[in-house]
């Protein structure tokens, strides 16, 4: 298991990482074009193709601050999935040494319930903060996500450093 980093929309890799990345998220979670070229020229950013020996197995897309990783966008490739892709990437991401932080959507049916077992069984703890996910596009209100974090729960200062940094950091460059 490794990461590879992407860093221009020119990589011969970047139209397929893309296609995944379409599949993988509704629309109004995802990142558009230009958004997504904006975001690649940060320092903060991390566009890793995850590679399982030579196949190209996922996304982990993430911005690096200080203090922890954020992970923005997460996904394995649809075949590959229950093959242990995902906790082995998250092991790895782990391996930083950082608090990592993803946002899952709130546990109400099958699926959204499995994810969040999944994240638990990886290490990550569930945050009591009430979390609204900035847009993405016009037309489109920000969503209400749940905050996970790993090796543990987040202080309510550690929440407040985050959301800040995904308001103004992460998101800066969305057009809405």
């Amino acid at each position: 298991m490794r990461f590879e980093r992407l860093t221009d929309t020119r990589d011969e890799r970047y139209n397929a990482a893309r296609a995944l990345y379409a599949v993988s998220f509704p629309y109004h979670e995802q990142r558009g074009d230009e958004a997504q070229a904006a975001a690649l020229a940060s320092a903060d950013y991390r566009f890793e193709l995850i590679y399982d020996g030579d196949e190209f197995a996922g996304l982990m897309l993430c911005w690096e601050a200080e203090d922890f990783i954020y992970v923005e966008h997460f996904c394995t490739v649809p075949e590959l999935r229950g093959r242990g892709i995902g906790a082995a990437a998250l092991a790895l991401l782990a391996q930083s040494g950082k608090k990592i932080i993803l946002e899952i959507d709130p546990p109400v049916d099958e699926i959204s319930r499995r994810r969040k077992n999944f994240y638990e069984r990886a290490g990550f703890a569930e945050n009591p903060f009430a979390h609204v996910h900035p847009p993405y596009h016009a037309g489109f209100p920000g969503h209400p996500l749940v905050v996970m974090s790993c090796p543990r729960a987040l202080t309510d200062a550690e929440y407040r450093a985050f959301d800040g940094y995904l308001k103004n950091v992460v998101m800066k460059d969305v057009k809405i």
